[in-house]
């Protein structure tokens, strides 16, 4: 679904990205782990369109995108969830999911699955977002990204600031989508129980490089842990 090869990336003088290449399959969920400033939130907004790349090279669906805008990569069938949420304060719930459907044509009604699941943005339905907390904020974000149906979810740091309850909550809905079979999941974490318990495959970066990489069941063994302790 999503390839990645020696992608490099600079802001100024600086070396961001080094060589980064990973992958992501449809039906599974690969994590990218690391610590702060590794470069993992500047990886998204590169393969988004959002920062360009130098060099490298990025293939969705087996066509290269490195070249093309971050509306057209959002319609072809990205969706993104960035760090931070980002939803529209001021507009309502119902807004903000209408938000998510902008590529598509006008009338097209807001998907009736996404009720289904988060049932608390249908109770909430005319509420404006900045009313949410934060937990409802982030499922909000989600609905709203997948609103217009992509084949590959992007979620940068979906836990942080969460309680733990709607961390089980949105765990639940990544690990259902991704076992539809349709859709493939990239998913940025730093807490790291929460990624390994999703996680089919992962990626650990370091200084802006991928310095380990493999199934999600064999973290522990891999010593993966202690790769992103702080």
């Amino acid at each position: 679904m999503l390839n990645v090869k020696n992608i490099n990336q600079y802001y100024g003088g600086s070396h961001i990205l080094r060589d980064v290449t990973l992958s992501a399959e449809k039906g599974k969920v690969t994590v990218v782990l690391g610590r702060n400033g590794v470069g993992k939130t500047t990886l998204l907004k590169s393969l988004m369109g959002l920062v360009p790349i130098k060099s490298g090279d990025i293939e969705f669906e087996g066509k290269a995108i490195q070249k093309t805008t971050p509306y057209e990569r959002a319609r072809a069938g990205i969706g993104f969830v960035p760090q931070g949420r980002e939803i529209f304060a001021r507009l309502t719930v119902e807004e903000n999911l209408r938000m998510g459907l902008a590529s598509k044509p006008g009338g097209t009604p807001i998907p009736a699955e996404l009720y289904e699941l988060f049932p608390v943005l249908k109770q909430m339905i005319n509420r404006r977002g900045g009313d949410l907390s934060g937990g409802q904020q982030q499922q909000l974000a989600i609905a709203r990204a997948l609103a217009a149906g992509p084949r590959l979810l992007v979620l940068d740091e979906p836990t942080e600031g969460i309680q733990p309850s709607i961390i089980k909550d949105i765990g639940r809905v990544i690990r259902m989508l991704a076992d539809r079979g349709d859709m493939a999941i990239l998913l940025v974490e730093q807490y790291y129980d929460f990624a390994q318990e999703l996680a089919d495959e992962y990626v650990v970066m370091e200084r802006g490089a991928v310095i380990a990489a493999g199934r999600g069941k064999s973290m522990e063994a891999d010593g993966v842990r202690k790769l992103v302790a702080i």
